[in-house]
């Protein structure tokens, strides 16, 4: 189902009860900036709930996300369909001002009417479109939603966009602590999947003073200090955001994009709990990598139950710093190969090894050819043929508690790039052994 043309069907059925339909939000939005969106709203006014769910039956299987909230879709289209609110439940009837007098910024309070393509604008959203400006609608109704302020740093770092600073000084005074965390985390993932600087939607909320609810591991960073032989940009947090801004150039190469940046933003949260300075003045966070880790949990552990997610996240801050170690060492294959065997995703793991390399004064880039070449050569060791159980087994083997450690041995084999073959015939001698 072509979801144009059944904005279109809807509207003129709409219009043939005496109503209008008009696209609305990012859709109207991002058309004029000349952006790419598939996700297309609508809002209909002027006619009755009761003729709006008549003609929706009329085009198609009509779906309903809480009819007391006016929100509609139908089935085999991503059309979300919706009537105008108020504060005491629907209301068709409320006017396009009105209703767009509801919505957060004046971007994304433009109305496109959906037969005659007429733009409405109320608020002065063309004008903050052209620019660049972050701007609230109205002062009463903007605080009622607390997730604005997310979504005005979101905005912003996406669009390349300034904030207001009327709206800035609103966002300062709204709690945001009572929010669920799925829809903070909804913001999060767009600006760390859609911006061209993730960095700005953080510096944003530290502007506003909105990082102690969501982020007091990240903001715990400003003014730790980092060792200026190495790190002459500046403390871990400016650290840390010129890394995610690598990170974003490289997303697009990530195995998990979304793993992959909020590993980016996490990689370096055990420094403000590692950070010590010698009788020198010489800055180390020695082991922050893993003394580190349970700042991480915690910080996930606010913001997702998404087991793949925590698990990515702390598996490559454990290991972002071995890659560039071991290339700089120029370590031995076995040794990059079981790095790369203990990583979730060994390619990304590479990809945040480099973004950490790049995001610091001065950059070093020195390490991806050899990272690569190791893990070229890992990945074609771990397709070939290898010791399995069932090898073992074919070969008079009985499983029993010591199965485990030869298959263990067995293992270290492969990544030692030994062929099936004699790797086979090391590890029944090494059976042998230790069944004496």
């Amino acid at each position: 189902m072509d979801d144009l043309l059944t904005v279109r069907e809807i509207a003129e059925k709409v219009a043939e009860n005496g109503g209008r339909v008009y696209l609305v939000g990012g859709c109207v939005r991002d058309e004029i900036l000349g952006k790419e969106n598939k996700d297309i709203d609508i809002e209909i006014h002027g006619i009755s709930v009761n003729d709006v769910e008549n003609i929706l039956d009329t085009v198609g299987k009509r779906l309903e996300y809480g009819k007391s909230f006016g929100v509609y879709g139908l089935s085999g289209c991503t059309l979300d369909i919706s009537l105008p609110r108020k504060n005491d439940g629907i209301d068709p009837f409320l006017g396009t001002e009105s209703a767009a007098r509801r919505r957060d910024f004046t971007i994304n309070a433009l109305m496109k009417d959906a037969l005659t393509g007429e733009v409405s604008d109320y608020f002065g959203g063309l004008d903050d479109l052209k620019n660049g400006i972050i701007r609230h609608v109205d002062d009463e109704t903007f605080p009622e939603d607390s997730l604005r302020v997310f979504r005005a740093a979101q905005f912003a770092s996406r669009l390349g966009f300034s904030i207001a600073p009327e709206t800035e000084k609103i966002c300062r005074s709204i709690d945001v602590s009572s929010l669920p965390a799925e829809r903070v985390m909804t913001e999060i993932e767009k600006a760390l999947l859609k911006s061209e600087k993730p960095s700005v939607f953080f510096e944003l909320l530290r502007g506003m003073d909105q990082l102690d609810v969501w982020f007091p591991e990240v903001k715990a960073l400003i003014g730790v200090p980092q060792n200026q032989e190495y790190h002459k940009e500046g403390d871990a947090w400016t650290h840390t955001m010129m890394v995610m801004d690598e990170a974003a150039k490289r997303r697009s190469k990530a195995v998990y994009p979304l793993g992959f940046m909020m590993s980016a933003l996490c990689h370096d949260l055990g420094k403000a709990v590692c950070t010590t300075e010698d009788q020198n003045g010489v800055v180390h966070s020695y082991l922050h990598e893993t003394e580190g880790l349970p700042v991480v949990r915690e910080f996930l552990r606010r913001l997702t139950s998404e087991s793949r997610l925590k698990k990515y996240v702390m598996n490559m801050v454990e290991y972002h710093m071995e890659p560039n170690a071991m290339a700089h060492a120029r370590s031995k294959l076995k040794k990059t190969n079981k790095l790369f065997d203990s990583s979730v995703e060994p390619f990304d793991l590479i990809q945040l090894s480099i973004c950490d390399g790049l995001g610091k004064i001065p950059s070093y880039n020195d390490t991806e050819e050899f990272l690569i070449e190791r893990y070229n050569r890992f990945t074609d060791i771990m397709s070939r043929p290898y010791v399995m159980g069932s090898d073992l087994i074919d070969n008079g083997l009985v499983p029993d508690e010591r199965f485990s450690d030869i298959l263990a041995y067995a293992h270290k084999l492969r990544l030692a790039g030994i062929e099936k073959e004699d790797a086979l015939k090391q590890t029944l001698a090494f059976a042998r052994k230790i069944k004496k």
